[in-house]
């Protein structure tokens, strides 16, 4: 029942408007022919041969870009397609879809999150009536029944009220416990669930064919880090992740393709900034709102949204550290 609901909705939102603008850099992408519905398609560029790959603005949820803040992609095999991630709402997952029938009228097999933030999410629901599968880590299922009302609610503030009715957080049907291998037909991914590091339920997708490597939010570029699951586990797993040989990384948010490791280095550097300013407030015996106004404060300059999830990193890192 959910399934079908969730099909009319995708339908619904397919003859509804077009998400707002993207970045201007992306527009020299745009397909040269448009998709048969009549929803604009997000902007993707063609980052290796069959991968697509839509660069997002740094931004928060809001009704003028209709969750449009993430950067998503799709894989183009022999025989299917996989989407990876979905955007943060229905019509954005609507654009997503058209921007993959732009440019191959193969069947979507796959939705792949590549972790519980529902601004990678919201959008399954317009693949509905694809019959993709839904895959994500094996923990995603449980991650997003906690968190599902909270979500709702939260689009209910974040988006308009026509874009909030449409939300539905699909759980996965298919879940990665260690690593899976998908195939498209003469293209597979390597499929690899993390220890908790961003969240408790990250994922990243290989493409085998040319080294593309989906990290969904294990990498931020440009984009202040958020962090949702430990510190001192995002750091390991950053350490154990640079040592992998691959041709480009797409981050969760930041440019659309990026070389390997170099594309860590900001990241780790802030990570470890804020260890280190909270470790020392600890032994100082400061508060956890000292840690919130003042950790990490020398990075300032060198993200956007800094101020929007700083705080929240500070916070979430002193209540990890303060137990070591």
């Amino acid at each position: 029942m959910r399934r079908a609901l969730a099909a009319a909705l995708a339908a619904a939102v397919l003859a509804a408007t077009a998400p707002g603008a993207v970045p201007a850099a992306i527009a020299d992408s745009a397909p040269a022919s448009a998709p048969a519905s009549n929803v604009a398609p997000l902007d993707v560029a063609e980052v290796a041969p069959g991968v697509f790959v839509h660069e997002a603005p740094f931004a928060l949820i809001a009704p003028a870009n209709r969750g449009d803040i993430a950067n998503l992609g799709f894989i183009v095999g022999d025989d299917a397609v996989a989407v990876i991630d979905t955007g943060g709402s229905v019509a954005t997952g609507a654009a997503l879809l058209a921007a993959v029938r732009a440019h191959t009228d193969k069947p979507v097999r796959y939705v792949v999150n590549t972790h519980v933030h529902p601004d990678h999410l919201a959008g399954n629901a317009a693949f509905a009536g694809e019959g993709a599968k839904i895959v994500g880590h094996h923990k995603l299922a449980r991650a997003l029944a906690a968190r599902a009302p909270f979500y709702r609610e939260q689009a209910d503030r974040q988006l308009a009220p026509a874009d909030a009715a449409q939300s539905d957080f699909l759980a996965p049907d298919i879940a990665v416990e260690g690593t899976m291998r998908l195939e498209l037909g003469g293209r597979e991914l390597l499929l690899e669930a993390h220890p908790t590091a961003h969240t408790d339920a990250d994922l990243s997708v290989l493409d085998t064919a040319t080294g593309t490597w989906f990290l969904g939010d294990l990498l931020f570029a440009g984009h202040l880090p958020s962090l949702d699951g430990s510190l001192t586990g995002w750091l390991a797993e950053m350490d154990r992740l640079a040592e992998r040989p691959v041709a480009r990384v797409v981050p969760g948010h930041g440019p659309r393709a990026m070389a390997w490791p170099d594309a860590l280095v900001p990241q780790r550097r802030y990570l470890a900034r804020i260890a280190a300013d909270v470790r020392a407030l600890i032994a100082e015996g400061r508060s956890i709102s000292a840690a919130a106004e003042s950790a990490g404060l020398s990075e300032r300059d060198a993200w956007a949204l800094f101020d929007e999830f700083n705080p929240h990193n500070a916070t979430a890192a002193f209540q990890e550290l303060e137990w070591e």
